[in-house]
């Protein structure tokens, strides 16, 4: 896409043309390796563009990290206010896990998260993933899990991510060493995201 046609979009559309091709972007390079210039050529548009648009770099991060949690937050709000949740169910408890690895099927999300999560060394975008854990933390908790089961499923979903991350989905083969370590992992959800891997 050119930037005139670009220009005839709302401001709404625009900036969502752009944090879409951002985060392709910042999911292949991560923040570090990944340049104004790089999301702009993405997105069919020019760089002083995207920066009029965004401003620096490390906001057009923060604002695709972002909009990625709010996600997470998103799909464990959804099951939450589906109806009743028992704490002791099972089921209800499937039902979180799917809904975070229905989320694991989009790799651009995945790979965005694990960059933020990475990416402790700049400040902002430490703070920006503490405000995600802690956000997805408090979501949790409002299943009536206790604390511990709550840190015990966010790891999961961590080590999830991590797995996905490394490409463990496509080394499934038992003489692969992670291969029972994959297995155990997705449970029920491996054919889900087999089809993506």
């Amino acid at each position: 896409m050119n930037a005139e046609k670009a220009t005839r979009m709302s401001a709404d559309e625009r900036r969502e043309l752009i944090l879409q091709a951002a985060t392709r972007a910042f999911a292949q390079g991560g923040y570090h390796g990944t340049s104004t210039d790089a999301v702009a050529k993405e997105a069919g548009v020019s760089q002083p563009y995207v920066v009029r648009m965004f401003g620096t770099k490390l906001d057009l991060f923060l604002a695709v990290f972002e909009r990625a949690a709010d996600r997470i937050n998103a799909a464990f709000e959804g099951v939450l206010d589906a109806g009743p949740f028992d704490a002791t169910s099972e089921d209800d408890k499937d039902r979180m896990g799917i809904a975070y690895t229905e989320l694991l099927q989009d790799n651009d999300f995945l790979q965005v998260m694990m960059h933020g999560f990475s990416a402790g060394g700049t400040d902002e975008i430490a703070a920006a993933a503490r405000t995600c854990m802690g956000k997805v933390f408090t979501t949790i908790q409002r299943t009536g899990w206790p604390d511990d089961e709550v840190r015990d499923f966010i790891a999961h979903g961590m080590l999830l991510n991590v797995m996905m991350s490394m490409r463990a989905l496509e080394h499934l083969e038992p003489e692969h060493p992670l291969a029972s370590l994959t297995t155990c992992a997705f449970g029920d959800a491996l054919p889900l995201l087999e089809s993506t891997a």
